[in-house]
């Protein structure tokens, strides 16, 4: 197995378990979290959208996804290529800050260096749906 399919396969593990310490071992200090050049869910202000760099600062999407009440999570493939790895999910979950509700087929994708660290993470998702959670306009 790619070193790299490896280490998501261990942080969507550690992330079943509630697991941010493992999860946070496996980034670069220095990991661009959501690092987009335009981003409509990042404009409109969505909370787990928002870039965020480092471990400290990707502990804060941790903490706000924290209380999500999860229906489903699953993640049905994973491909890798020489540096990234793309994760193919599907989530559900209750909002309670806002009291809304979504389900979600998302792509995620890993980027690592040479030592086998992430460097950036990005959520490929419906932007629209998630600005309509954040707001409270989605149905629960």
């Amino acid at each position: 197995m790619n070193d790299n399919l490896a280490t998501v396969s261990a942080i969507y593990e550690a992330f079943g378990k509630g697991d941010v310490p493992t999860i946070l071992s496996h980034l670069s200090e220095e990991v661009a979290w959501e690092s987009w050049a335009d981003n409509w869910a990042q404009k409109a202000g969505v909370p787990w959208m928002a870039p965020r760099q480092g471990r400290q600062g990707t502990l804060e999407f941790f903490k706000i996804i924290g209380e999500f009440q999860f229906k489903d999570f699953q993640v049905l493939s994973l491909m890798a290529g020489d540096n990234q790895v793309a994760a193919e999910v599907v989530s559900e979950a209750n909002v309670p800050s806002t009291g809304s509700h979504f389900r979600e087929e998302e792509m995620h994708l890993w980027t690592f260096d040479s030592s086998g660290q992430v460097v950036r993470f990005r959520h490929y998702l419906d932007t629209a749906k998630h600005i309509a959670v954040a707001s409270g306009r989605a149905a629960t």
